[in-house]
């Protein structure tokens, strides 16, 4: 898609890599092996960081507020981001447990934008061993979401970060999304 930047100069929008999963599926490895080995240069925009820079004070008084706030703007940024020419690579955890459906509000913002949809699984017994192993992690987490991931299938991409390697999983993302 072509726009242009108020001046008549055509900008091309940015390419949107946008990885979706429960916790410890390997989004984040696998968002920074694209970062770390691709040419193309790609900002990377996390679940995470949006949720951490909200109010503590916020979280208590209503954690679903926070949250879908938090991340409805990241989706806002990604939006910002592929307009200013820049191309994304995002990984978060929507569930339908939310206040909000924000796969549809990604969905209606970024009709018509470069986006990749990419689900990143793996296994229930590895999930459970790198939840252990990150410390960082409800114990269990990572279960709990996987009946309510939203969506749960329609994605342009699928990929086991059990099965391959991140580099691999990185290889094949990057292919269907005609990078390299």
């Amino acid at each position: 898609m072509v726009i242009t930047d108020g001046m008549n100069n055509i900008m091309t929008k940015g390419k949107i890599i946008f990885f979706n999963g429960v916790s410890s599926a390997g989004k984040t490895t696998l968002a920074n092996e694209i970062l770390e080995n691709i040419h193309e240069r790609f900002w990377w925009l996390s679940h995470d960081l949006f949720c951490d820079v909200c109010s503590k004070r916020f979280w208590k008084e209503d954690w679903n507020e926070a949250h879908c706030q938090a991340l409805m703007m990241m989706i806002q940024n990604i939006k910002l981001f592929s307009d200013s020419g820049k191309n994304v690579v995002v990984d978060a955890v929507f569930l339908t447990s939310y206040k909000y459906d924000l796969y549809k509000n990604l969905q209606d913002t970024l009709r018509g934008y470069p986006l990749t949809m990419v689900q990143v699984t793996c296994p229930l017994d590895e999930l459970r061993r790198r939840e252990k192993e990150r410390g960082d992690r409800k114990i269990g987490q990572a279960e709990s979401q996987l009946t309510d991931l939203n969506p749960q299938d329609g994605y342009d991409l699928v990929v086991d970060t059990h099965k391959q390697t991140a580099a691999e999983c990185a290889e094949a993302v990057l292919k269907f999304a005609n990078i390299i």
